[in-house]
């Protein structure tokens, strides 16, 4: 991939002069990638629809590239480096920085300033997260959280209050240890397990009060006690229930109607509201309800956001036309359209209140949240600090190392790889 990025630098600087905006009947035709799919495309569509009827000139191909997210970007990487990129490109927030600092992505901060685009308008971590070095490279589109999903009618069967559901890590273990149906080695049912899901470390660290990056120093601080606390608890929590045993549940997850919460194989787990549509299409006479993350002292509940951008990857032919898709897909309008559909959280507050969000029983939870939210840290090797993390949780539950022999080794690679 670096070696991508090299010739990402050279071949969109050959062709950055080249602008090709008209096509031969009269319409300019921009090519859009996306991974979306089901409600969420029906989103997409929607928007592409509103914004080709706003503007008779400008025609939206949209082309799925699927596993477009998260380290799994290679296509839109070679389609840069050859000198044929699409013209814009949903694109994960969280790999913002590092492609805009390997010269992969148009600078948009003179389009946004020219018309009227700001950070005031977005939650703000969804404006830094699409920023590097002081310039935007990408719009923000969507946001989430992430809280505690749990199955309420579980809860009642083994007295637990339903209206009541834990605050501390404490409750949660208890509760955790009555809901869970063990034979022998196989697991009737898990009460829960803090990995599974959206239980990524980031989310554990903040809850117990750590922190990872320090922004003045521009210090790497994988290894702050609290996070070491917080993975030692995890390392308690697979002891106690036998991660091998554990990995029987994990190993076979299914998704869709299969997923453990649905079937009732797990009655509590980390998700985010994307997980609702899902309840809703497969289990929609589920009796669940969320709750936020449990702390060690039963406060300064948090939780922690990602989401999404649209991007002009850096070569694009006719970034004029994709600018204005981009504008309306970032403006008010453009959100609405789709986030009704796909129920994707928007990254404009007054969008999300006007769609009732606030006023839904269990999408309020995740609204209430969200102005304690934390993302995770913009920076050039956030897709590495991801795994390392994910890699020191792995071998701290299998007894590799302890929690802070791993989580000081996560340290030391991102700094070193931020320091190259």
């Amino acid at each position: 991939m670096s070696l991508l990025f090299v010739f990402v630098l050279v071949l969109s600087g050959c062709s950055s002069d080249k602008k090709v905006e008209g096509d031969k009947d009269g319409k300019t035709t921009i090519t859009f990638w996306h991974s979306t799919t089901s409600e969420t495309a029906k989103g997409m569509n929607n928007v592409i629809k509103a914004f080709e009827k706003q503007n008779p000139d400008i025609k939206v191909k949209s082309v799925y590239i699927a596993n477009q997210g998260e380290g799994s970007n290679e296509k839109l990487l070679t389609s840069i480096a050859g000198g044929n990129p699409p013209d814009a490109a949903y694109f994960d927030r969280f790999e913002v920085a590092s492609w805009a600092a390997k010269g992969s992505l148009e600078d948009l901060t003179e389009l946004a300033a020219a018309d009227g685009i700001k950070k005031e308008n977005y939650y703000p971590y969804t404006w830094d997260e699409a920023s590097y070095e002081g310039k935007l490279y990408g719009i923000p589109t969507t946001t989430d959280a992430r809280l505690v999903f749990y199955n309420k009618d579980h809860f009642k069967e083994v007295g637990l209050d339903p209206e009541n559901p834990p605050k501390t890590i404490k409750e949660l273990e208890d509760a955790a240890s009555k809901l869970t149906i063990k034979d022998g080695k196989r697991f009737k049912r898990i009460g829960f397990i803090p990995w599974y899901a959206q239980g990524w470390f980031y989310g554990w660290g903040w809850t117990f009060g750590g922190d990872f990056y320090d922004k003045e120093t521009k210090t790497v601080t994988a290894n702050d006690p609290k996070n070491v606390e917080a993975l030692e608890w995890i390392t308690d929590f697979a002891k106690k229930y036998n991660v091998e045993d554990i990995s029987g549940v994990t190993d076979s997850q299914g998704t869709g109607a299969m997923d453990p919460f649905l079937t009732g194989q797990i009655s509590m787990k980390i998700s985010g509201n994307f997980n609702v549509a899902t309840i809703d299409m497969y289990k929609p006479d589920l009796n669940y309800g969320v709750f936020p993350i449990p702390t060690p002292t039963g406060t300064d509940h948090t939780t922690w956001s990602g989401g999404w951008s649209v991007v002009i990857p850096k070569g694009a032919k006719k970034k004029e036309a994709a600018w204005k898709f981009l504008k309306f897909f970032g403006e008010e309008e453009g959100q609405k359209l789709f986030s009704e559909s796909s129920r994707d959280f928007s990254a404009i507050e007054s969008v999300n209140i006007d769609l009732g969000y606030a006023d839904d029983p269990i999408f309020k939870e995740f609204i209430n949240i969200l102005p304690n939210s934390k993302s995770r840290p913009v920076m050039t090797e956030g897709s590495l600090y991801w795994n390392e993390l994910q890699t020191a949780v792995e071998n701290s539950t299998r007894d590799k190392g302890t929690p802070k022999e791993n989580l000081d080794k996560v340290t030391k690679t991102v700094t070193d790889a931020l320091e190259k």
